[in-house]
């Protein structure tokens, strides 16, 4: 099959997590993505895990991409960004705002060369106003956006927040702003012109908080003593049970033998049920603690109910839905091969997967550069 991005070519002056998640699925569409590093590369490229020099993790990152290793205060790097620039679609940085304006190498600069490139600035609280020039990591925005202590308040008796070790921020920001260079290509289809797309991390989080939001700004009804999502016990550990409807709710009663609750005053109406949540899973549990983790998933599975069990990424990556799906795909870097994580999503007429290489610093180098005297 064709790949919808196959004749789109990128330049990917991004690092970390944020902006090469971004270019990465870029590249998994088919997209040709010409990474530039500097002299020391990718801070990613020494994070651990490191086999013979080659870190896995910079590889999940940035698997079926060029490297191009460039010193972009030189005037050689002037000229081959301005040549790559020409012949480019879509451009995507994450530096601080300012950075590639000294570089001369902003979208003001490089649209004069290009007037149809997509160029995309992934940035901790966007390009302009009072808090731009902050330095800002997944973990600082967490914080900023509030994101950190909406999480603490369903946590019972917390008065500390989470420490951070999943980058929930930079996946989402890198996957706001795939959608927006999608967005800008389908516009620039019509109007032939190209666009400056400004995404900042913090509204990004920001939208992951959406019932907090609405509650930052009208009168909210008290939240329950036990929140309505949480690990409820059984007889050798936890599991997760999701009721978000009337139907799930009476999938719950039915499974534990309890259809008296349907019509129960505490907990037939949702807003009593909310009221009341701690005492209906009190009385759940007086069921589950009697039966095993899979045997009560299997009794709520049969009146579907949405619930699982609390699983390792290790467990959730061996499931057999991944397979059928094959949401895993095998890359090869310096170390060998392993694998790398699908785009979450399936196009019924294209292609979707990830190189099967991981370059090695600067190793497109000579090979770009030499097109680039060929084409003068």
């Amino acid at each position: 099959m064709p790949q919808a991005f196959s004749e789109l070519k990128v330049l990917d002056f991004t690092t970390t997590i944020a902006g090469p998640h971004c270019t990465r699925m870029l590249a998994d569409l088919g997209a040709e993505v010409i990474k530039i590093e500097s002299d020391d590369g990718d801070m990613m490229r020494i994070r651990p895990p490191v086999r013979e020099g080659a870190s896995a993790l910079f590889g999940q990152l940035n698997a079926g991409k060029q490297s191009v290793r460039l010193d972009l205060k030189s005037a050689q790097a002037a000229a081959a960004v301005h040549a790559l620039v020409r012949d480019s679609d879509v451009l995507v940085e994450n530096f601080r705002p300012g950075v590639m304006q000294r570089f001369k190498f902003d979208y003001a600069a490089l649209a004069k060369i290009n007037p149809r490139l997509i160029y995309c600035s992934i940035s901790g609280y966007g390009q302009t106003g009072p808090a731009a020039d902050q330095p800002a990591y997944a973990p600082t925005i967490h914080a900023a956006s509030g994101f950190d202590l909406a999480n603490m308040s369903y946590q019972a008796g917390r008065t500390q927040p989470d420490f951070c070790g999943v980058y929930v921020a930079d996946v989402v920001a890198g996957t706001y702003a795939f959608g927006a260079i999608g967005a800008a290509l389908h516009q620039r289809a019509a109007s032939g012109a190209g666009q400056h797309i400004d995404v900042s991390m913090l509204e990004c989080m920001l939208s992951l908080t959406l019932i907090e939001q609405v509650a930052a700004q009208f009168e909210m009804p008290p939240p329950p003593k036990r929140p309505m999502f949480g690990p409820v016990a059984t007889a050798d550990g936890f599991v997760m049970l999701a009721v978000a409807s009337e139907k799930s709710f009476q999938g719950v009663a039915r499974a534990a033998g309890r259809e008296d609750w349907i019509t129960d005053p505490r907990f037939a109406r949702y807003m009593e049920r909310r009221t009341h949540w701690s005492d209906l899973i009190d009385e759940f549990e007086l069921w589950s603690k009697t039966l095993s983790s899979a045997a009560t998933l299997a009794a709520l599975s049969r009146e579907g109910v949405p619930a699982s069990k609390y699983r390792t990424v290790r467990e959730a990556l061996a499931d057999p839905q991944l397979a059928h799906r094959n949401a895993l795909a095998r890359v090869a870097d310096a170390g060998g091969h392993y694998n790398v994580l699908n785009v979450p999503f399936r196009m019924s007429n294209s292609e979707l997967a990830p190189g099967p290489r991981v370059p090695s610093l600067g190793e497109h180098t000579a090979e770009i550069l030499a097109a680039l005297k060929r084409k003068r």
